[in-house]
């Protein structure tokens, strides 16, 4: 698959079948991913693949978190946000609503127990980050996620980058025994796709270019 239709193709899913994931398969996805670069070579990512009971252990502290703290979705602004990027937000959940009808599910709780359970998938990816490092590096994250899941939609697999999760980052590292140190930066929701169910036809928008760049010649 050529990179250009990889990218014009991917999307996050968010319903998965059981079918496991081999280790094999992880490991060669991370293997290609970390190809990516970042600042000074330091290579700051550390990932912790969750799979098994391990992970629907995880999923279950999760959601028990989200029930009794009620931290949903959200961009985590610190100030209003541009009116033309909360626009692209409502029109994106708007654009998913018939999904949910036809399912017949709650879009809040679909979307916010879903993350924390990584909507069904057998493999929960969490990318961490030492507490050494600056905020800035968390551009070289950004990049090593973007390498991995367009290297996972390669072989055949779906993702959806959860960020949710880090609202709830005292109880995962309890359960996996993550070091004080380590920030829990997203997680990765990855597995193969339930094309079946009703949510895995959608696909968010993107803005024309000409509204997101501004020429200086």
């Amino acid at each position: 698959m050529e990179l250009i239709t990889a990218i014009q193709e991917r999307k996050s899913f968010r319903a998965f079948k059981s079918d496991p994931v081999s280790k094999g398969t992880i490991e060669k996805i991370l293997k290609l991913a970390t190809q990516a670069p970042s600042a000074i070579n330091l290579q700051p990512w550390e990932f912790i693949a969750v799979t098994g009971e391990e992970k629907e252990r995880l999923s279950r502290r999760l959601i028990k978190a989200y029930r009794e703290k009620q931290i949903s979705c959200g961009p985590g602004n610190v100030k209003p946000m541009p009116k033309t990027v909360t626009l692209r937000g409502a029109k994106t959940l708007q654009l998913m609503n018939p999904f949910f009808e036809e399912m017949g599910v709650n879009p809040d709780r679909f979307i916010n127990e879903g993350s924390c359970n990584f909507y069904g998938a057998p493999v929960a990816i969490l990318i961490c980050l030492d507490d050494s490092f600056p905020k800035s590096r968390l551009v070289d994250i950004g990049i090593v996620l973007g390498y991995f899941i367009l290297v996972a939609h390669e072989f055949g697999l779906g993702t959806c980058p959860i960020g949710l999760i880090t609202a709830y980052e005292d109880e995962i590292k309890d359960l996996l025994n993550i070091p004080e140190n380590k920030r829990v930066v997203i997680g990765v929701a990855l597995g193969y796709p339930d094309l079946n169910s009703p949510i895995n036809r959608f696909k968010s928008p993107r803005e024309d270019l000409e509204t997101l760049i501004r020429w200086i010649d």
